[in-house]
């Protein structure tokens, strides 16, 4: 009693969402939405977030998903994925921390995310915070994704599919966490 969400995983116990978000104010009103975040793990990786607690998802260059990106509100939930990697797959779950907000590094001369024709008055590109929910035992590799019936349409499991930020329905995102064996539940 007393903890968010994030805490009562953290401390290995299995979380029934719904429960957990009556607790996490004002998200109770709503189910979260889902996602899928894809990052190189030799740049950030499941284990890398599970360290710091906590971290901006900086970097997003395409308004796609950047657009998925500003739909984003504070307690939905994301399979981590571990992107450009062999195997590819998702590594864990993190939740959204903090709502859209201005990325610093399209005005950062010197990062590699600098865009000389964003405007601090009218910025281009956002960022969201995102915090460990849970690391899976195992990796659920791509493969394994596109070689199950139930997650046939899942956008990560399409040819072609590149975006970095993507939704995902909810009987796709419980079908992974099953997958997993993973601790985080959804209604």
């Amino acid at each position: 009693m007393g903890q968010t969400a994030a805490e009562g995983v953290r401390a290995g116990g299995v979380i029934e969402l719904a429960l957990a978000l009556r607790r996490d104010e004002p998200h109770s009103r709503r189910m979260p939405k889902l996602w899928l975040m894809k990052s190189e793990p030799d740049v950030y990786s499941i284990d890398d977030l599970r360290r710091d607690g906590t971290e901006s998802w900086e970097g997003v260059r395409n308004y796609q998903a950047r657009n998925f990106m500003r739909e984003m509100t504070k307690g939905d939930l994301v399979l981590f994925y571990h992107s450009s990697t062999k195997p590819p797959g998702v590594a864990g779950v993190c939740r959204v921390s903090r709502e859209a907000y201005p990325d610093d590094t399209q005005f950062n001369k010197k990062s590699q995310y600098y865009d000389p024709k964003s405007k601090k008055e009218d910025p281009r590109w956002s960022m969201v915070d995102v915090e460990f929910v849970e690391k899976f035992s195992e990796l659920v590799s791509l493969e394994a994704l596109k070689e199950d019936p139930a997650l046939e349409g899942m956008r990560v499991t399409q040819k072609g599919s590149r975006l970095s930020v993507q939704p995902v329905d909810k009987k796709h995102f419980k079908r992974v966490l099953k997958m997993a064996s993973a601790k985080t539940k959804l209604p």
